[in-house]
């Protein structure tokens, strides 16, 4: 099946960045190879990508500093790939906006599994929720209202600006409000796969989500914290 999808690699590592494109165009991707972080934020307002492969350590401008250029005017879903593998580091790469983290040594099926899973949380009529009568109809909850055919998501009337990522959560909590999701299974939903790793991510994209939220209804906290369990939304 051709995807017809545009990846742009942002890696200095010749042999890495070569061998990720090797896998990519395998499975029907139109890969762009970029080895300079400040290349690369030119590139993506010249010619926006479907998604960016987006390595930490570069030359000129690094991988998180493009993350937070690329997120003044973009909300073209990002991987971040690094050697570094301090929890810090990963946290704040999701808190700047990416939208998944991966660390070296990694397996180059497992990148491809990531892409394909995080363009399936970009593509609105590919986003599935569980318990919704239409995957592709409006759901309307309090003060929120979420479009699923144009992937948007209003706040009185005032759109939000989400990553993918934080579309996914919003819709997965919007999706059953009052009810407490683990941790465990809003990865399973929103990651869109078995995520092999730290459990904090989630953390990393709720605190986005209630920022963005909190500037349309900043006396209401929705998104609440279940000690120990996990989070819900509520309404008032």
């Amino acid at each position: 099946m051709t995807h017809n999808k545009h990846i742009l690699i942002v890696e200095d590592e010749h042999k890495i960045a070569a061998l990720l494109r090797d896998y990519l165009e395998k499975s029907n991707y139109r890969v762009t190879l970029i080895g300079r972080g400040d290349i690369a934020v030119a590139q993506v307002r010249k010619n926006s990508p479907d998604l960016i492969l987006l390595d930490i350590m570069l030359p000129t401008m690094d991988g998180m500093a493009v993350c937070r250029e690329v997120r003044k005017f973009s909300n073209i879903p990002i991987i971040m790939i690094t050697a570094k593998v301090e929890e810090i580091d990963r946290l704040l790469g999701l808190e700047i906006g990416a939208d998944d983290y991966i660390c070296k040594p990694f397996s180059p099926r497992e990148v491809v599994a990531r892409v394909k899973a995080v363009l399936r949380r970009a593509n609105p009529e590919q986003v599935q929720v569980g318990v919704s009568n239409s995957v592709s109809g409006p759901i309307l909850l309090g003060d929120i209202e979420l479009d699923q055919i144009n992937h948007q998501a209003k706040v009185n009337g005032k759109e939000l600006d989400l990553t993918p990522s934080e579309f996914r959560l919003l819709q997965v909590l919007i999706s059953q409000p009052n009810r407490v999701f683990s941790r465990d299974e809003l990865l399973a939903k929103v990651q869109g796969y078995d995520f092999e790793g730290y459990d904090r991510t989630i953390d990393s994209h709720i605190k986005n989500l209630r920022k963005k939220l909190s500037l349309y209804l900043p006396d209401k906290d929705v998104i609440v914290t279940v000690y120990g369990l996990g989070y819900k939304m509520v309404f008032y």
